[in-house]
């Protein structure tokens, strides 16, 4: 008789007890990724500079029975975000997700444009990474901080110089910052998605050839779903991805691979 077969457990995407802080989460994936954290047992704190954007979206997860409150911050105040994490933290899943875009053909950028996109893309995600890194290593805990990329830090784009040069960057620092935290035992990975469809973003594929270029650069000519990113971000979050750091998981239909 054969001894019995002993199998393996699969990590758990569960995130009790863990706390979690999503910037840019009033509005638009931000409000996804708050909410799927949540549903996976997170205490999820909710940043941006609109209070009663991010309150009315903490009082819906508290509905549900989970874990949220709601904070004002503007992100590229990187004193005031240090102040956030000092007293709200110490967070071990972050999730930089504020970010903006002007776009502009290349021989029409304006330094204030420049300015504008660079400070919040990636000088106010490379300092809040930061503050809650020392955090973490204060405390003595593992963490996992999550870099709201795009297909665009990989490629590039018309009239959208500027913000790829953001997202290039921000891949770059982030494969940097996973190697200084390792030892400390905290991930660092970014999320690359291409264009999603939410109610913010509706409006831009009503131009339909806007909307032919983009689904011509997806293998299966669909649009992404709020759903492909909920479901990213708390697999980098979680247990289940404990070999994943310095990476980028994309979630382009294809685009890149082209």
């Amino acid at each position: 008789m054969t001894d019995p077969v002993s199998l393996p457990k699969t990590p758990s995407f569960r995130l009790d007890g863990r706390r979690a802080l999503v910037t840019g989460a009033g509005r638009g994936l931000g409000v996804q990724m708050a909410a799927a954290l949540a549903e996976a047992g997170a205490d999820v704190v909710l940043a941006a500079r609109t209070l009663a954007e991010v309150e009315a979206v903490a009082k819906a997860i508290r509905a549900r029975g989970e874990k949220a409150e709601a904070v004002t911050l503007d992100v590229t105040d990187t004193a005031a975000a240090a102040a956030v994490v000092a007293e709200k933290g110490p967070f071990q899943i972050l999730v930089n997700n504020a970010g903006t875009n002007r776009l502009d053909h290349f021989l029409d950028i304006k330094e204030e444009d420049f300015d504008a996109v660079s400070d919040l893309n990636l000088r106010s995600a490379l300092f809040l990474a930061q503050a809650v890194a020392r955090s973490l290593i204060a405390a003595k805990l593992p963490g996992s901080i999550i870099n709201i990329s795009s297909q665009m830090g990989h490629v590039g784009g018309p009239k959208r110089t500027v913000y790829c040069a953001t997202k290039h960057a921000l891949e770059g620092a982030t494969k940097a910052m996973a190697w200084e935290l390792a030892e400390h035992d905290i991930r660092v990975n970014t999320v690359g998605p291409t264009f999603i469809y939410t109610p913010l973003t509706a409006p831009m594929f009503e131009d339909a050839e806007f909307r032919d270029f983009v689904e011509s650069h997806i293998a299966n000519g669909k649009l992404g779903k709020v759903e492909d990113v909920m479901g990213a971000v708390v697999y980098l979050a979680s247990d289940a991805s404990a070999l994943v750091t310095g990476s980028a998981l994309l979630l382009d239909g294809g685009w890149t691979a082209a």
